[in-house]
C-alpha cells in the first residue's frame, strides 16, 4: 500500500511562528462575526480562522505577501486582503470580535500598534499577539539553551512541512521583560506567556 503523500508546504506548513497558530484558534470566541490577522503574511492564518468567523480580514504592508495570500485564498467568500501599514490603516473602532497577530508587531512601534489592536475590538472580544523579544540577561540566555532541543524535535517532526514563506523579517528591539510590563499596563489584566520556539504570547479580552 502506498504512502500517503505529505501536506502540501504551500498551503499547510510549519514553522516557528505556525507553530502557535492554535494558540490563536483556540481563543476565537463563538459566533465570531469579524476577526483581524494584523501582520498577515501570505494569509494562512486568515484561511485557518475563515471556518471560525463569518468574515475575516488580513492586513499586512507588504504588497508581494498580500498578492500570494490573494492568491492562495481564492475561493474563499469571506476573507479580504488589505495592502497597507496597520499603523496608517483605517481600522474601525469597536468593530471586531477578535483580533490577532503573529510575529509583526516586533516591526512596529509596540504600544501604539497594542492600543490600536485593542481598540479594534467589540466589548467581550479577544486579542491575541505572538511575536519575538530580546534577551535582557542570564535567565533569558539560559532559556534560549533550552529551547535549541526543543527546536530540533519539533523541526524533525514536522520536516515534511517546514518551510519560511519569505515575509520581511526584523529583528525584535525590546526585551521580554519589556513586553511583558507594556501589555500588561496596556491591556489590564492580559496573560503573558513565554513559548519554548522563541515566541511570546499575550492573550487578553476586552471587558464588556
Amino acid at each position: 500500500m502506498a504512502l500517503p503523500a505529505p501536506p502540501d508546504p504551500v498551503h499547510d506548513y510549519w514553522n516557528h511562528n505556525t507553530h502557535y497558530h492554535d494558540v490563536v484558534l483556540s481563543a476565537v470566541p463563538r459566533g465570531c462575526r469579524a476577526a483581524l490577522d494584523v501582520g498577515c503574511g501570505d494569509g494562512l492564518l486568515v484561511r485557518r480562522l475563515a471556518p471560525r468567523a463569518e468574515h475575516v480580514t488580513g492586513v499586512d504592508a507588504s504588497a508581494e505577501m498580500i498578492a500570494r495570500a490573494r492568491e492562495l485564498s481564492a475561493g474563499l467568500d469571506n476573507v479580504e486582503f488589505v495592502e497597507a501599514d496597520f499603523l496608517d490603516y483605517d481600522v474601525p473602532r469597536g468593530h471586531f470580535d477578535f483580533v490577532c497577530s503573529v510575529a509583526a508587531i516586533h516591526h512596529m512601534d509596540f504600544t501604539a500598534a497594542l492600543t490600536a489592536m485593542r481598540d479594534a475590538l467589540r466589548p467581550g472580544g479577544s486579542l491575541v499577539v505572538i511575536s519575538l523579544a530580546g534577551n535582557g540577561g542570564l535567565a533569558d540566555l539560559l532559556y534560549d539553551v533550552v529551547a535549541v532541543p526543543v527546536h530540533h524535535f519539533h523541526r524533525w517532526r514536522n520536516r515534511h512541512r517546514a518551510r519560511n514563506p519569505g515575509a520581511p523579517v526584523a529583528d525584535p528591539d525590546m526585551t521580554w521583560g519589556e513586553v511583558r510590563d507594556e501589555a500588561l499596563r496596556v491591556l489590564p489584566g492580559a496573560r503573558f506567556r513565554r513559548h519554548a520556539l522563541w515566541r511570546y504570547s499575550i492573550t487578553w479580552r476586552r471587558p464588556r
